[in-house]
């Protein structure tokens, strides 16, 4: 593991089932101790508060987890004995800010300084088999509270203010092992909380962390429970997996285990079926290639992780299934894939609740990721450059990545011919946007010109000349203002009622 808190310890004997750190040299507790108590000082603090006022006070969960891995973590979530309106009351004088937007499920938000924090109530929770939102009931204990949580790597607590170790269910061990295990039965853990099957998969990609085999069993059997889930849930896990270090990975086990079938089920029907007479390249294998090429590039260019330019990636070919078709000769086609593949990705990705913008982009990279497969040796003229650099719009840089990516050939001559033609056309695009700025190019004539010169008021008509005007500017260039409004006048006469 990537930090000394694991340095010659033994996992197996970590932890005891009563929650004593059984089998921990003094200086391995000290050690833990240490990184604990750096997560945030405040906590000191805070728990020292809720002490003098008869309350328990915790560290817990995901910060703990991170903190033993040396990984930064950007949520603080604490959790108490103390009832939310006993919390406002402790945190009241103490916190810059309190909200509470999340205390009918028993959880309070406040900021010090500059850090935010969660406290919630000791809980336990659960669905009711037709149901898309919990039954919250108090608890009265940390064990309890740590028993119904999701993994037993986001299961240890550090009690405040002293940020004593608290680990029930050999969270260390599985964390120094890379783990996924529930605190209980993970039957009855995927029952309460279904999104915890997505989770799992989630934590697979981002940490890097195995199921263990009662979890996958469990999972797998149990993935239907998803649908009960809301929408907006399953898309915010499945953003986070989308965005890890290795969503291929996750993606996967998804579809290993049958969850996918209840999330995104266009990409297990990318498994088609090969016979040796209609050979063609196995769609959902290339799919998660271009998806993981994509995220080489993205490191390559410094982008950040990009959500929209990785769910197009994964979905760029989701219209091939349903436009296979089988030639003489034993030729595969996916005519119009492109087209289809857009729609189906605006459906899947609104029935998820995704942003009306990420919808849209991850839409019109994929209906546009084909165009560049017609440039062949850098035969398209300047106005053909122009066209595809405007119709990618802002989505240009996304463009090129997952051009760039979609090459999968093993042939290396094909692949070099193909990279030394996108070369040529992102040189070229670069040589246009200097000259015409090409983003922002207009017509050569405005909306107010347009109506001067052909005498008439606002309306379709001068929008339709307006674009005419565009595609003209497109396919010649920059033209004198007599040339435009000549030309504007010729199409006026052509199209006159």
């Amino acid at each position: 593991m990537p930090n000394s808190v694991f340095s010659g310890q033994d996992p197996s004997r970590s932890t005891g089932a009563d929650g004593g750190e059984v089998g921990l040299a003094d200086e391995q507790r000290a050690s833990i101790g240490a990184l604990l108590s750096a997560v945030d000082p405040i906590t000191g603090e805070l728990g020292q508060r809720f002490a003098d006022g008869g309350h328990e006070l915790a560290i817990v969960g995901g910060p703990v987890r991170d903190a033993l891995l040396g990984r930064p973590s950007q949520d603080l979530d604490l959790t108490t004995d103390a009832v939310p309106q006993r919390i406002l009351e402790l945190v009241e004088g103490w916190a810059d800010a309190v909200w509470t937007v999340g205390i009918d499920f028993g959880t309070v938000g406040l900021r010090k300084g500059g850090q935010q924090l969660e406290i919630t109530t000791y809980r336990s929770e659960s669905y009711q088999p037709k149901s898309r939102k919990p039954d919250v009931s108090y608890g009265d204990s940390l064990h309890a509270d740590l028993e119904r949580r999701d993994f037993t790597v986001n299961a240890m607590a550090a009690r405040l203010p002293g940020h004593e170790f608290v680990d029930p269910f050999g969270g260390l061990s599985d964390l120094a092992a890379g783990v996924l295990r529930t605190p209980g039965r993970p039957e009855d853990s995927f029952n309460d909380d279904p999104l915890r099957i997505m989770r799992a998969v989630r934590f697979a990609a981002q940490l890097g962390f195995t199921l263990a085999p009662e979890v996958r069993e469990a999972a797998a059997a149990m993935a239907e429970r998803l649908t009960i889930v809301s929408a907006e849930r399953v898309r915010d896990e499945l953003t986070k997996l989308m965005l890890s270090p290795d969503p291929r990975a996750g993606i996967e086990l998804m579809v290993d285990l049958g969850i996918a079938r209840h999330v995104l089920p266009e990409i297990p029907k990318l498994r088609l079926e090969i016979d040796e007479h209609h050979r063609h390249k196995d769609v959902y294998e290339h799919s998660l290639t271009v998806l993981d090429q994509a995220i080489e590039l993205e490191k390559r260019r410094g982008m950040r992780p990009d959500l929209v330019l990785r769910l197009a990636a994964l979905l760029h070919d989701v219209g091939k299934p349903k436009t296979r078709a089988f030639e003489d000769g034993g030729r595969v086609t996916f005519h119009h894939h492109e087209v289809v593949g857009a729609s189906m990705s605006r459906s899947r990705l609104g029935a998820l609740r995704f942003p009306k913008d990420v919808v849209a982009d991850v839409g019109k990279l994929v209906a546009l990721h084909l165009r560049f497969h017609g440039y062949g040796k850098g035969e398209w003229t300047d106005s053909a450059v122009r066209r595809y650099a405007r119709d990618a719009g802002p989505l240009l840089e996304r463009l090129h990545v997952l051009t760039r990516a979609d090459c999968t050939t093993r042939n290396r001559r094909k692949a070099a011919a193909l990279a030394r033609a996108y070369d040529d056309i992102e040189r070229r695009i670069q040589r246009l946007a200097e000259e015409e700025e090409l983003n922002q190019i207009r017509p050569d004539l405005d909306g107010n010109e347009i109506q001067e010169i052909l005498g008439i008021p606002p309306g379709p008509l001068v929008g339709k000349a307006w674009r005419f005007l565009l595609e003209l500017r497109l396919e010649n260039g920059p033209m004198e203002k007599e040339a435009a409004a000549a030309e504007l006048r010729r199409w006026a006469q052509e199209h006159a009622e």
